[in-house]
């Protein structure tokens, strides 16, 4: 694959690195990425052959050679950081959550249309082979009357009450890193929920370590998501019709495999992932491919206003068990 974008990788965190080695493993043209210092942004093009390093934020996004940016900040700034890419005329991919709220996700893909660039949210999730089959399974009709949706996303991850996921400053809670898969997967199969019923255990930080949503939609169906930041479970999905069901494995999010089963239990259809790599490269895939076709809506995937709307689904979770973060109304 011959990448038509020259891409510009803006923070050196986990995340970033974890894109970074997809990007590259399969064939796309990094060229530059940028840190808050010189020598972290040294450190992170060495080990990835990126011939550009920069030691600000700003100077990624002024780079000449730079034609869309990977935004992998923490939550807070996601927003800040996509308007300056967007100012200087780059598309962007937001790592997920698409910003803090909805009002900064409003103000973001405000700017990316009246500058004329794509900017879309990096719910790689989306583009992985056996989500685009789940879709194509779900269309058919094979499953008769797509009726629910039941899906956890677990982890058992750092109690330091100064960790960033578990400090409201830095946008922490496992709603926004966790809980935002399964939410966003509702929004793929059913699209806005009507209603919106949750409930929490919060940390002594006031950040969310665990919420179980319901989201209700018309015609009687519901979307039941359980996400954990102090405990592992199965992290599975299963996608429930009338005639038949799709049990995905563990891990759901990532690459994996599913079945399709009848209401006889019979399996009608058997699916594996397999992907080079972690298969965080086909965001990117898409994004070129929108670019090339001027599809600076974001496309028929995750259109960026889907993006804008679920960030408000995930505020009205969060208003529900009481997150508010530090200068929130």
């Amino acid at each position: 694959m011959t990448s038509r974008l020259r891409w510009g990788i803006l923070a050196t965190g986990g995340i970033a690195r974890l894109f970074t080695d997809d990007l590259v493993r399969n064939g796309f043209d990094v060229r530059a990425v940028g840190s808050r210092s010189f020598e972290s942004a040294r450190a992170f093009a060495d080990e990835y052959g990126i011939p550009g390093a920069h030691g600000s934020y700003a100077e990624l996004v002024a780079a000449a050679d730079v034609d869309a940016v990977y935004i992998a900040t923490p939550h807070p700034w996601h927003a800040e950081s996509a308007l300056a890419a967007i100012g200087a005329g780059k598309h962007v991919l937001i790592e997920k959550p698409f910003t803090l709220t909805q009002p900064e996700a409003r103000a973001v893909a405000d700017a990316a249309r009246e500058r004329g660039v794509l900017a879309l949210e990096a719910m790689w999730t989306r583009y992985l082979p056996h989500m685009v089959r789940i879709r194509e399974i779900v269309a058919s009709g094979v499953l008769g009357e797509v009726r629910s949706l039941i899906a956890d996303h677990t982890q058992k991850l750092s109690d330091d009450p100064g960790h960033r996921l578990n400090s409201l400053e830095l946008g922490g809670g496992a709603l926004l890193d966790l809980g935002i898969y399964p939410i966003s997967f509702a929004w793929d199969l059913f699209g806005e929920p009507e209603t919106v019923r949750a409930t929490a255990v919060l940390r002594e930080t006031g950040a969310d370590a665990q919420v179980a949503v319901d989201l209700g939609y018309p015609g009687g169906r519901i979307a039941s998501t359980y996400t954990a930041s102090d405990a592992r479970g199965p992290n599975r999905a299963v996608v429930l019709g009338t005639d038949a069901r799709i049990e995905i494995d563990g891990v759901w999010y990532s690459p994996t495999s599913f079945r399709v089963i009848g209401a006889d239990d019979r399996v009608i259809e058997a699916y594996r992932s397999e992907v080079n790599g972690r298969g965080m490269h086909f965001q990117a895939e898409a994004l070129e491919g929108l670019v090339a076709a001027g599809r600076l809506d974001g496309g028929d995937i995750l259109p960026t206003e889907e993006s804008v709307a679920i960030m408000g689904t995930l505020d009205r979770v969060r208003h529900e068990i009481g997150v508010r973060y530090p200068g929130e109304d």
